[in-house]
């Protein structure tokens, strides 16, 4: 039995996924966190104090029992170590916006299975590979929880051994935007338009793009703008969010290597320099009809981490 009184601190970043042409296969960590502090008590069960997205008073609270996101990936984390799940206090700090293709799922994913390596460590240890199964067992594809565990670029994908993962260092001329509205997007719904098959030529399309954007985003930033086209996600979500595909149209035809941000609605904007982001931020600013709210953030390289800190003696 874990001794009550014990703790850990957790910290996620967000993270945005496909990053154009890289359908379910790209994704990149970015330096903005949601944090996580867990106590193991002496009663049975979970409770959850949330502060900020998803929060009691906010427009969507999420659950704040058992059945919240975080607390059953520590309960499967537990499963998985066979290990008696302990009674627990959650007090999350949601920055990560929810439903708005920046990652909160997996955020919130891999928050728990962290926590559940803190709590048990030196009882049971858990390897990257391990890691990466667990969360890509709840979230059901690796393209977000891969940047979300272990930072960077990652390349994800799937075989009959399960989920695999390879890190990239991202250049350091790559400067991230997010453009966040004020309106949601359901996975769920993005994924229903897209098509089961596309055409021969649209997939040849995104192999060039997705291959060459792995060059750019590690070697040659001044080559984003054509490596983030896409044919193969997009345009077929575009009717599901218009504003997104209105302002993603105006920054493609300045310049600007905008894309979808995972299933949307936000959008990245990947510059080559950091000034590009102020006059990007600017021409959204423009769009009378949609406030966007600009995020200039960097690339995370680190990935999640897990403090334990010693039980304080009653």
């Amino acid at each position: 039995m874990l001794p009550v009184g014990r703790r850990v601190s957790v910290r996620v970043p967000a993270t945005s996924a496909n990053l154009g042409p890289g359908f379910d296969t790209l994704g990149l960590a970015l330096a903005f966190y949601d944090e996580l502090e867990v106590t193991v008590r002496a009663e049975a069960g979970a409770t959850v104090d949330i502060i900020g997205q998803g929060a009691p008073d906010s427009a969507a609270p999420v659950a704040t029992d058992a059945s919240n996101l975080v607390v059953q990936a520590i309960a499967h984390a537990f499963e998985w170590a066979k290990q008696p799940m302990p009674g627990l206090n959650l007090r999350a700090h949601n920055n990560i916006p929810h439903s708005r293709g920046m990652g909160s799922s997996s955020a919130a994913i891999v928050s728990g299975l962290l926590a559940a390596v803190g709590l048990l460590e030196g009882v049971v240890e858990f390897s990257s590979q391990e890691l990466l199964t667990l969360a890509t067992d709840m979230e059901g594809h690796p393209d977000n929880v891969a940047p979300a565990l272990f930072g960077g670029l990652t390349i994800a994908w799937m075989d009959e051994a399960g989920a695999h993962f390879e890190k990239l260092s991202v250049h350091r001329g790559v400067s991230p935007l997010v453009l966040v509205p004020a309106f949601t997007m359901s996975t769920k719904l993005a994924r229903s338009l897209q098509p089961e098959q596309v055409p021969h030529e649209d997939a040849i399309f995104n192999v060039s793009r997705s291959s060459l954007l792995v060059a750019a985003l590690t070697q040659n930033p001044e080559r984003l703008f054509v490596a983030t086209e896409d044919k193969l996600h997009q345009d077929y979500r575009a009717s599901a969010m218009p504003e997104t595909n209105t302002l993603i149209a105006k920054l493609r035809a300045a310049g600007y290597a905008a894309v979808v941000s995972g299933a949307g609605p936000s959008i990245l904007v990947l510059c080559s320099d950091p000034s590009q982001r102020q006059s990007a931020i600017e021409l959204a600013a423009s769009v009378q009809d949609t406030p966007w709210e600009p995020l200039m953030l960097a690339v995370d390289i680190k990935g999640a981490t897990v403090e334990a800190h010693p039980v304080v003696a009653a």
